[in-house]
C-alpha cells in the first residue's frame, strides 16, 4: 500500500508543478494586460483590479492546467501500452517477429555506423521439436505453459540488451549483439542445462518430455535477417545428426 502511494505521488507531483507553472504564466499574462489597461485608463483602481484578475486567473487556470497535464500523461501511457501490445507477443511477452526483425537490423546497423570494434553478434534459433505433439497430447494450454517456462529460462540465461522473440509457434529467435560464437555457445549450454534441470508437468503431475534444439550463425558483413534465420534453423535441425551445437558461418 505504501509503495502504491509513493508511486502515485511520484506520478502526480510533477504534473502539479507543471500545472502551477502554467497557471503562473497565465497570471503573469493577465497582470500584463491589466498593467497595459491601467496605463491607458489611469483613473481606474489599478491594484484592486490587479489582485482580482490574478486571483481569478490562478483559480481558473490551475485546475485546467492540471487536468490537461494528467490527460496528456494518460494518453502517453495508452500509446505506450498500445505500442507494446503491437510489438510483443501476448503469450510470452517476447518481441513479435516483425518487431524482432526491425530491432535486429537496427542494432546491426548502429554497431556498424559507430565503427564498434568486435563482432556484430550471433543469431540463435531455439526450436521445441515436439511442441505440436505436446499440444495434441496434453492440450494447447499446457503447450503454451511450456513455452512460457522456456521463455523465462531463456531470459534468465541471456544478457541485458539481448533480444528474444517468438518467430513461430514452436520457434524462438535470440540475437546476441557483440557476441562471439564461443560466448554464444556458453549461453546455449546454460539454456540447455536449465531446461534439463527443469521438470515440466501438465496437470496431475504428468511429466512432459521436451525436445529442444538450438542452432546459431555468426552475423557477417552482409547480414540479411531471413538468411540468418535460415542458417540458424539449418544448424538447429542439423543437431540431431551432428550432436553438439553447430554454428554455421553463413557469411565469411
Amino acid at each position: 500500500m505504501i509503495l502504491q502511494f509513493h508511486s502515485r505521488k511520484a506520478l502526480i507531483v510533477p504534473r502539479i508543478k507543471i500545472a502551477t507553472l502554467g497557471a503562473l504564466a497565465c497570471v503573469v499574462g493577465a497582470i500584463a494586460v491589466v498593467c497595459v489597461l491601467s496605463l491607458l485608463i489611469p483613473d481606474r483602481p489599478f491594484w484592486a483590479e490587479l489582485t482580482t484578475v490574478a486571483s481569478i486567473t490562478a483559480a481558473v487556470t490551475f485546475p485546467l492546467q492540471l487536468t490537461l497535464c494528467l490527460r496528456n500523461e494518460a494518453l502517453r501511457e495508452v500509446q505506450k501500452e498500445l505500442q507494446h501490445a503491437l510489438s510483443h507477443d501476448p503469450l510470452t511477452g517476447t518481441l513479435r517477429a516483425n518487431a524482432f526483425v526491425t530491432s535486429v537490423e537496427h542494432a546491426i546497423d548502429r554497431r556498424r555506423r559507430s565503427n564498434t570494434e568486435g563482432p556484430d553478434g550471433v543469431m540463435l534459433v531455439l526450436r521445441i521439436g515436439n511442441f505440436d505433439e505436446i499440444g495434441r497430447r496434453y492440450g494447447p494450454q499446457w503447450a503454451d505453459t511450456l513455452l512460457q517456462s522456456i521463455v523465462r529460462i531463456v531470459h534468465s540465461s541471456v544478457r541485458y540488451g539481448d533480444l528474444v522473440a517468438r518467430l513461430a509457434s514452436d520457434e524462438l529467435g535470440i540475437y546476441l549483439p557483440g557476441t562471439t560464437t564461443e560466448n554464444a555457445s556458453d549461453i546455449c549450454e546454460r539454456i540447455r542445462t536449465r531446461i534439463d534441470e527443469t521438470t515440466f508437468t501438465a496437470g496431475q503431475e504428468r511429466h512432459i518430455s521436451v525436445t529442444v534444439r538450438l542452432g546459431g550463425t555468426r552475423v557477417g558483413d552482409q547480414a540479411d535477417f531471413q538468411a540468418l534465420r535460415e542458417a540458424a534453423n539449418h544448424a538447429a535441425l542439423a543437431e540431431e545428426e551432428a550432436g553438439p551445437l553447430l554454428f554455421r558461418e553463413l557469411f565469411s
